[in-house]
């Protein structure tokens, strides 16, 4: 077999393979989340609303609330960056950096199937955003840093 074709024979089953992993990712956090607001609504429906509550105990049926909520919108949004990834694999753009354009590496996308970056820019990135932030409170000092 020629090089080339063996490439596409080895990228096919490389496709299918991260396809089928993020297919069961997609299916693992849909049933969790169709876990969730079955839960939230057992919870947090009307029936909870009629009890008879103190102000503490209503305070922690909110806080859970909140909790469950937004663990239900993180679950959203990684379904999203499923679906994104599903679209670039479709594309053949999927397992490649965005900034760099290299390819990342198989273990980054074994624990993170959705990555966008490779380690490295990634990493450059996240530094960028805490020098931004670090500029952020230099330029605007909170009240306890200027007292």
């Amino acid at each position: 077999m020629e090089r080339g074709r063996r490439k596409t024979v080895v990228n096919r089953g490389r496709d299918a393979e991260l396809r089928e992993r993020l297919e069961d990712r997609r299916r693992e956090i849909l049933d969790q989340v169709r876990h969730n607001v079955r839960h939230v609504r057992a919870h947090h429906g009307r029936g909870s609303l009629d009890e008879v509550r103190d102000s503490a105990e209503t305070s922690e049926a909110l806080a859970r609330e909140d909790l469950d909520l937004a663990l239900l919108q993180l679950k959203s949004e990684t379904l999203e960056k499923i679906e994104d990834a599903l679209v670039r694999l479709e594309q053949r753009t999927y397992g490649h950096c965005f900034e760099c354009g290299e390819e990342i590496s198989k273990q980054r996308l074994a624990s993170l199937p959705f990555a966008l970056r490779c380690t490295r820019c990634e990493e450059a990135r996240e530094a960028a955003a805490r020098a931004d932030t670090s500029a952020a409170r230099w330029q605007h000092p909170t009240p306890d840093a200027v007292a």
